[in-house]
């Protein structure tokens, strides 16, 4: 793990306070870590994005903004300031590394009421659903795998073959996928189908 903040004294107290403490192995490097313990969300501006790493951030009130930045940078646990005691960040550490999400309940909420809205002005106007695919790839995706080839496809869902075709090309080109068998494994992989 790695600790990162803007201010170096906060940054040194942290990673005393967190070393030699079990089940903890810091790490300098922020892309060796698998998880950061960000110090305020202005500490936020210095950390990449990333899907992999896991990211507790310690702050007071994050605005909505800032809750999205941070789930951009991969957070997992979000602990108030004031609740930031070395046993409290033992847990959320620990709660990361595992892939477990803890949020206080007023900042879930927030984040739902954003989901909600971005469903609603970005992803529906564009037929898209937060898998990333809209129904209608969903549903040609869900179809392959099951063995069919395009004309059945086409005839099980009432389009034209060449639907079908533009369908699939469109997602293996916006996705950056090779073929058919690419694009089931990925929407596998991720649980999209």
């Amino acid at each position: 793990m790695s600790v990162l903040a803007v201010d170096p004294l906060i940054h040194a107290g942290m990673r005393s306070e967190l070393r030699d403490k079990p089940g903890i192995e810091l790490v300098d490097d922020l892309g060796d870590a698998e998880v950061v313990v960000a110090v305020g969300v202005s500490a936020l501006r210095d950390l990449p994005e990333s899907s992999s790493r896991r990211l507790v951030l310690v702050a007071s009130e994050p605005r909505q903004a800032d809750l999205w930045t941070a789930i951009g940078c991969g957070l997992a646990v979000l602990v108030p300031e004031h609740e930031a005691t070395t046993l409290r960040l033992l847990r959320a550490i620990g709660d990361a590394r595992r892939g477990h999400g803890d949020l206080p309940p007023e900042h879930l909420g927030t984040l739902l009421r954003g989901l909600s809205q971005l469903h609603r002005d970005v992803l529906a106007p564009r037929q898209l659903t937060f898998t990333g695919l809209s129904s209608r790839e969903a549903d040609v995706l869900r179809h392959i795998a099951d063995g069919l080839d395009t004309g059945q496809i086409a005839r099980e869902l009432s389009y034209s073959e060449q639907t079908v075709k533009n369908i699939l090309q469109g997602l293996l080109s916006r996705l950056g996928l090779r073929n058919r068998s690419h694009a089931i494994a990925y929407a596998i992989r991720l649980g999209l189908i």
